[in-house]
C-alpha cells in the first residue's frame, strides 16, 4: 500500500481533498503508469491464488461441497467491503488507501497500526505463496528436490523481477491474471463437456448428484462447514490491493469502480461456477487435504497433460500473489516513511519510481518462508495460512470501521458524498464485521490455526511500544495528532 504525506493533507476539506490528492499521489514521485486494462486484470487475477488453487482441497475434506455455500456467503461479505472501500475511494483516491483512512476517521495510531499490519500481511502472503509454488513442484519433480531450495528460487527471482517500473508491473500482473482466467474458464469447459456429452475416465460416475449423494450436502455437519471459513477468507485476501493501486492509476474516478463491481461476476464464475463443476466431476471424498483439487480432478479424468498445464497455472497463480506482494511492501514502506511512522530510508525511489530498499527489505523477510519449508515442509502451508489470514483481514476490519464513520459524518454534511455509495450502508458494513468476527472466532476453535491468534497479541504489543517511542522522538509530526 501506498499513502501520501499527511503534512500535504491535513488541512484538507470539502470537495478539494479529492482534486488536491490527485496531486499529492503524483507528488510523492508514483508513475500513474496502470491503465484500465490493467487495473481490471489485477482486480480479477487478485482474488485467485492459492487460497483456491491450493487451500480449497484441504477445505473440501473438511466440508464437502457445502464448501459451495461458505464461498457464496463468504463472496457476499466480500462484496459488502469492496463496496465499503470503493464508497472511501471515491471519496479521497488517496495512494494512502487502507492506513491513510485509518488516521483519519480512527485516529493516528490506527493508521500506523492498519499501514504496518498490511505490510506484515504481504510479507506473509509472500511467504504462503512461495510455499505453495514449492509445493506444485512436487508434481514434476516428485520430491527429488528438496522443498525449501524452490521456495529460495522463487523469492530470488520475483524479487529481480519487481526491480522493474511500474507499467511492467502491471503488464506481467495482466498476463499472470490472464493465464489464471483463462485456466479457470477452460476447466468449466471440460467439466460441462464431460456432464453433458460423456467423456474422460471420470465421464461413468460424472453427475450433478455427486454435489448431495455421498452423505448429503453437509457430510461433515454445519460445524464442518464452520470450520473452513478462514480457509474460504483466506482465499479473498488481495481483493483489497486494486486499492493499493489508486496512487498509481491513469483515472482512478473511471477504473477503481468498474473493477469493484466486478467481484460479484468473479466469485460467482472462478470460485461458485468451478467448485460445482469439479465436485460434480469428482466425488468430494476422493480430494486430499495439498493437494491442489484442479489437479487431482484432471488426474481423475485420465487427462495427464491436462492435468500437468493445471499444475503449470497454479504455479503461476501463486508466483502471480508473490509479485504481487512484493509490489505492495515496498509501497507500504514508503507510505510509513512519509507519514514519519517508518524509517526516512525507505522514502529512496529509483529512476523509475520503484521504491527499491522497502521492497529489498521485504524481499529480505521473505526469505523466513526458506527456513519454513526447511524445518515444517509439510504443516509450512497450514502456519502462514493461519497469520495471512488474520493479519488480512485487520484491513478489512478498518475498511469497515473506516466507511461506517464517513459515512456518518458524510450523512450529517460534515464532509461532501462519495460518487460510489455503498448499497445498504451502513447496515452492510456491520453485517460484514461481525461476519469477520465469527470467522476470528472459528479460527480461535480450530487448534492449526490458533497459533495466529496467540500472535496477534505480540504484534500488537510491538506495535503499540513502537507507536510510543515515535511519538515521543516526534512529539510535533502531524502524523500523531488527532484529525478534526
Amino acid at each position: 500500500m501506498t499513502s501520501a504525506q499527511v503534512d500535504k493533507q491535513d488541512d484538507r476539506s470539502g470537495n478539494e481533498a479529492v482534486g488536491t490528492a490527485h496531486g499529492a499521489a503524483e507528488g510523492e514521485g508514483y508513475q500513474r503508469g496502470l491503465g484500465a486494462r490493467q487495473i481490471q486484470m489485477i482486480a480479477i487475477g487478485g482474488a485467485i491464488g492459492t487460497g483456491l488453487f491450493l487451500g480449497a482441497g484441504k477445505a473440501i475434506s473438511k466440508a464437502g461441497p457445502s464448501l459451495i455455500l461458505a464461498y457464496a456467503i463468504a463472496g457476499l461479505v466480500i462484496f459488502f467491503i469492496m463496496r465499503a472501500l470503493g464508497e472511501l475511494l471515491m471519496y479521497r483516491p488517496v495512494s494512502g488507501s487502507f492506513s491513510e483512512y485509518a488516521r483519519e476517521f480512527v485516529g493516528p495510531f490506527w493508521g500506523f497500526v492498519t499501514g504496518w499490519t498490511y505490510w506484515l500481511f504481504w510479507v506473509v502472503t509472500g511467504i504462503t505463496e512461495v510455499t505453495a509454488a514449492a509445493q506444485y513442484m512436487a508434481f514434476w519433480t516428485h520430491n527429488d528436490v528438496p522443498q525449501w531450495l524452490y521456495a529460495l528460487v522463487f523469492t530470488l527471482i520475483l524479487y529481480a523481477v519487481n526491480l522493474i517500473s511500474v507499467k511492467l508491473f502491471g503488464e506481467l500482473e495482466f498476463w499472470f491474471s490472464m493465464v489464471k482466467v483463462t485456466a479457470i474458464v477452460g476447466m468449466i469447459l471440460i467439466c460441462a463437456g464431460i456432464l453433458t456429452v460423456g467423456f474422460s475416465d471420470a465421464a461413468d460416475t460424472a453427475t450433478v448428484a455427486n454435489l448431495w449423494n455421498d452423505r448429503g450436502f453437509f457430510p461433515k455437519g454445519i460445524g464442518g462447514t464452520l470450520m473452513t471459513l478462514q480457509i474460504v477468507m483466506f482465499a479473498f485476501l488481495a481483493v483489497e490491493l486494486v486499492g493499493v493501486t489508486a496512487g498509481e492509476s491513469k483515472d482512478p474516478e473511471k477504473t477503481l469502480p468498474k473493477a469493484i463491481n466486478t467481484v460479484p461476476w468473479r466469485i460467482a464464475v472462478f470460485y461458485i461456477g468451478a467448485l460445482i463443476m469439479i465436485l460434480s466431476v469428482v466425488p468430494w471424498h476422493e480430494f486430499q487435504p495439498g493437494v491442489s483439487p484442479f489437479v487431482a480432478a484432471f488426474e481423475k479424468m485420465g487427462l495427464g497433460v491436462g492435468a500437468a498445464v493445471v499444475n503449470f497455472v497454479v504455479l503461476t497463480a501463486a508466483l502471480s500473489s508473490c509479485n504481487s506482494g512484493m509490489y505492495s511492501t515496498g509501497r507500504m514502506l514508503r507510505d510509513l516513511a512519509l507519514n514519519g511512522q517508518g524509517p526516512k530510508v525507505f522514502t529512496k525511489l529509483t529512476k523509475s519510481g520503484t521504491p527499491l530498499i522497502g521492497t529489498s527489505v521485504s524481499a529480505a523477510l521473505m526469505l523466513v518462508g526458506v527456513w519454513i519449508n526447511y524445518k515444517a515442509p509439510g504443516k509450512a502451508f497450514d502456519y502462514v495460512v493461519s497469520f495471512a489470514t488474520i493479519s488480512g483481514m485487520w484491513a478489512w476490519i478498518m475498511i469497515l470501521v473506516c466507511q461506517i464513520r464517513y459515512r456518518a459524518k458524510a450523512d450529517r454534511g460534515e464532509l461532501p458524498q462519495s460518487t460510489f455509495r455503498a448499497p445498504g450502508a451502513p447496515f452492510t458494513s456491520w453485517f460484514a464485521l461481525l461476519f469477520i468476527f465469527m470467522v476470528i472466532v472459528m479460527m480461535g476453535v480450530d487448534k492449526d490455526s490458533r497459533v495466529s491468534l496467540y500472535c496477534a497479541p505480540l504484534w500488537g504489543l510491538i506495535l503499540g511500544v513502537s507507536y510510543l517511542v515515535l511519538k515521543a522522538r516526534n512529539p510535533d509530526n502531524k502524523a500523531f495528532a488527532k484529525r478534526s
